[in-house]
């Protein structure tokens, strides 16, 4: 099957599915780096970068920052344009980090959860839409879906779902992340 091929009327052209594709997980993990960043810096402010929270959470930010480096590479390499929202996703992103890390680990973890729960399901939909001709890039979305899942994981242990009102705080970081994808794959 091609990317495209069971398209219905008024959704994407091939081309501009695969623009979207690479623009908004550009952004994602864009996004991604910048949450780690301020929840870094927010640990620094307050003594626990050494922490085993810390240490985890520099850990899958090393991966974010490879994830962003290869959809950098993508943006350039296929020709497309980045969001014209990414400046807003540097502040949010980075204000987002600091304040859940600022609420203490557990809701950094939470942090993490909610916007790899999100991710998952994004790249899954991402996956099933892409058809042989796109086997390169369905397989780093596949590869890239994976260590999102890790990072979920690695975060549910470390005791995210204890986090002062994790329903609550998680829900919103999902409305927030989804309204993100879905302004970032338009703009």
């Amino acid at each position: 099957m091609k990317t495209g091929e069971t398209r219905n009327p008024g959704d994407a052209e091939p081309r501009e599915l695969i623009e979207r594709t690479i623009r908004v997980d550009q952004a994602g993990e864009f996004g991604a780096v910048r949450i780690y960043q301020g929840q870094l810096a927010a640990m620094r402010w307050t003594g626990r970068s050494n922490s085993e929270a810390g240490r985890k959470i520099a850990a899958m930010a090393r991966a974010e920052r490879e994830h962003n480096e290869v959809f950098d590479h993508l943006l350039v390499e296929r020709r497309v344009r980045p969001t014209v929202l990414q400046p807003l996703w540097s502040v949010a992103g980075f204000a987002l980090g600091a304040a859940t890390a600022l609420m203490g680990d557990k809701a950094a973890m939470a942090c993490t959860v909610a916007v790899e729960e999100t991710i998952d399901e994004h790249y899954a939909h991402q996956a099933a839409a892409l058809g042989d001709d796109e086997a390169e890039l369905r397989g780093t979305i596949e590869k890239f879906r994976a260590e999102e899942i890790e990072h979920k994981e690695t975060a549910l242990a470390a005791g995210a779902e204890q986090a002062p009102a994790y329903e609550t705080l998680t829900s919103a970081i999902k409305a927030g992340s989804r309204l993100a994808i879905w302004l970032s794959t338009r703009f």
